[in-house]
């Protein structure tokens, strides 16, 4: 059940970005509309940055900005100065750039616009930019597919990637889905292989076999071979079932599996794996391995295994935080971003044997790094001095670049893309409370007209995943809230990032059960902190979130309104209608023929007689991890009890909406729905 908490956060971007200042609000609901339509005008100003790469030499910076459905390439040096915008040619999108290994020349990956019915093949091409020598940009190679995830071979001679030959859509089983008619599974797979191309120029030569999809890969250090997690296709449905291989970085070489998560004996057994990495003297290769719901989004320990096969080891067992990305900074020592109690750390690990020990911690972060995705996270120099960049928001910042050298405190901003934008929401402060023996955190968001005299609702959101975590970033759903008056509750219950893997994997067979608990400890302990009117309570969330608005009111009574987006009411016919259903059995333990008792004690419908509260319900039409006939079910079963609820579906749209029009309209129903049952105070 993908589309964790970054994707909702982009889905309903338009919640945060508000005005310096706010007026007072009057009661009227022409007045309410009005500051609605006035947060909707505030999203256009925002400047996404969805790529950051900084030099071998740590001399050059280059990002990507995002803004009204076009980028823009900036070069400058490595302070921001001197920035200037390059232009390449052709009216299609920067999608990623990536320094040479000992030269400075910037690959830069573009891709036209995808036809939203998934029935055109996508278009792009890679460019050579030589920044020594100032020359225009040179074609590489025209893409005629779906390209990403670019790397240089160490000679700086060839451009590895990942690449679906002929693609109509990305890659994503968070994409819109193509309709669901004609002969179902007869057509075609659409592959991820990994391809290369020379520089001096070509034709992308595709190098892993047609029978497995790649979803992560790595270059060995001289170049000559290939680590990659594939599973055979269809690719949506079985990264959850990927296994690591080795082979040589030629066409027509064999695969070697080094890594069988379904067989291995050990902590690693049934779970997944992402970023393989050499070590290197390319004699081990290191990658994360976990319990996760999330193609992207990666968290767990850190594990080693020998290049040439035999058991991976568990690098940090009974580690309290989650890493989610690394890079070795020699071949004793990594670099680790983690999340730790809702916050992101950049650290050191020193290596020793077949144990990673935490000897620096170099920074925590204001805030996100990279909006949580693992390949965009942290940029590094090679050359001493290290210099680090990335992208980096908070609740108090707007995304910027940011860029340093690598020491004990966090790089500042080096642009104001987004100076122009003010924060108009309360204030936020981590909390943390016992459940069930657990030590759990979460984030509190206060009304933006706090007054300790008064009582104020509380909306309590719900990451997606459940593998993710509510972290400190301005592209958060609960700002628009907080200026309605709201208090927001972020919790990060059993099941998410940030207290090591047993906490994690607490979720297993407990779905709105043990997390339930763990919510409503915390609803508990925040109404002692801070004016909560019990009685005014609501609930949200996307994807698991969604699942959570739809299960939490056949438990309890506390919440008067919810509000879910592409949730899950039944999870024994949820099995049948995904495209997905390999995500389930790790966190159920089987598949639904096997136990579907499993299944039917966490599935609302089962229990859908105790469900008294009002639901607003929205869900994309062609959405292939939650479909929409999951809402339909709930909407059906409420709207037959009498329940007050409201169904809203999304032409074409898949988990992750794009486009402006409809995540507007979700924000202008939400508001609306928890201003009608909650009456927040003036």
């Amino acid at each position: 059940m993908s589309a964790s908490a970054r994707c909702f956060a982009l889905l309903l971007a338009s919640l945060v970005f508000a005005p310096p200042a706010r007026a007072e609000a009057p009661q009227s609901a022409q007045s309410e509309n009005a500051r609605i339509e006035h947060i909707l005008a505030q999203r256009a100003r925002v400047r996404d940055i969805p790529a950051v790469a900084l030099s071998w030499d740590g001399q050059h910076l280059a990002w990507v900005v995002s803004h009204d459905d076009k980028t823009t390439l900036t070069l400058a040096s490595w302070s921001g100065r001197n920035a200037r915008p390059l232009e390449i040619p052709g009216d299609c999108s920067e999608e990623g750039i990536r320094w040479a290994p000992r030269a400075n020349e910037l690959a830069v990956l573009t891709r036209c616009r995808v036809d939203p019915s998934n029935t055109k093949p996508i278009h792009g091409a890679i460019w050579l930019i030589d920044v020594e020598h100032g020359s225009t940009p040179r074609k590489v190679a025209d893409i005629e597919g779906f390209a990403q995830g670019m790397q240089w071979s160490r000679d700086g001679q060839r451009i590895a990637f990942l690449y679906v030959p002929g693609a109509t859509r990305p890659p994503y089983a968070t994409a819109s889905g193509n309709p669901r008619v004609g002969v179902i599974g007869a057509t075609d797979e659409q592959v991820e292989r990994v391809a290369q191309v020379p520089v001096a120029g070509g034709t992308p030569e595709i190098l892993t076999p047609q029978g497995l999809y790649v979803y992560e890969f790595r270059l060995s250090p001289i170049g000559n071979r290939l680590a990659y997690t594939a599973a055979p296709p269809p690719g949506d449905n079985n990264w959850w079932t990927a296994k690591l291989y080795v082979q040589d970085a030629q066409a027509g070489a064999a695969p070697g599996m080094i890594v069988d998560p379904a067989t291995v004996k050990g902590p690693l057994h049934g779970l997944q794996m992402a970023l393989p990495r050499w070590s290197p003297d390319a004699a081990r290769i290191l990658f994360i391995g976990g319990l996760m719901s999330d193609r992207g989004a990666t968290g767990g320990d850190l594990y080693g295994v020998p290049a040439t096969g035999g058991t991976p080891v568990n690098l940090t067992p009974g580690a309290k935080v989650t890493p989610s990305w690394f890079t070795f900074l020699d071949q004793r020592s990594l670099l680790v971003n983690q999340i730790a109690s809702g916050k992101v750390q950049v650290t050191e690990y020193t290596l020793g044997g077949n144990v990673a020990r935490q000897t620096r911690l170099w920074f925590t972060a204001p805030g996100d790094i990279g909006d949580g995705r693992a390949a965009l996270s942290v940029a590094l120099s090679s050359k001493a001095p290290r210099r680090i960049a990335y992208a980096s928001d908070s609740f108090d910042d707007p995304p910027e670049v940011h860029a340093g050298l690598l020491t004990t405190a966090p790089p500042p901003a080096v642009t104001t893309i987004n100076a122009d934008l003010g924060q108009a929401w309360g204030k936020t402060q981590s909390v943390e409370w016992n459940s069930g023996g657990m030590q759990v955190q979460g984030w509190l968001m206060y009304p933006a007209d706090y007054d300790a005299h008064k009582r104020y609702p509380m909306i309590v959101y719900v990451h997606g995943g459940p593998s993710w975590a509510n972290l400190p970033t301005w592209r958060n759903n609960a700002s628009a809230l907080s200026e309605f008056g709201y208090f927001v509750l972020m919790p990060n219950p059993r099941g998410s990032f940030g207290e090591g893997v047993a906490f994690a994997q607490a979720i297993r067979n407990q779905m709105g059960y043990g997390d339930l608990d763990d919510i409503l400890a915390g609803v508990d302990a925040v109404e002692k902190l801070a004016p909560i009117d019990d009685h005014r309570l609501g609930m949200m969330g996307w994807s698991y979130g969604g699942f959570m608005s739809m299960f939490a009111p056949t438990r309890t009574q506390r919440f008067k309104a919810v509000v879910a987006g592409a949730g899950i009411s039944d999870w024994q016919s949820y099995y049948g209608q995904n495209q997905i259903d390999q995500w389930m059995i790790p966190f159920f333990g089987a598949s639904l023929y096997d136990d579907p008792a499993a299944y039917a004690k966490s599935s609302a419908i089962n229990f859908i007689k105790q469900a008294k509260t009002p639901a607003l319900i929205v869900v994309g039409e062609r959405d292939e991890e939650c479909p929409a006939p999951q809402s339909f079910e709930y909407w059906h079963a409420l709207k037959t009890l009498g329940v007050p609820t409201t169904l809203v579906v999304y032409a074409n749209q898949g988990h992750h909406f794009v486009g402006r029009k409809d995540p507007a309209d979700i924000l202008r129903r939400t508001l609306d729905w928890f201003g009608k049952y909650l009456s927040p105070a003036r």
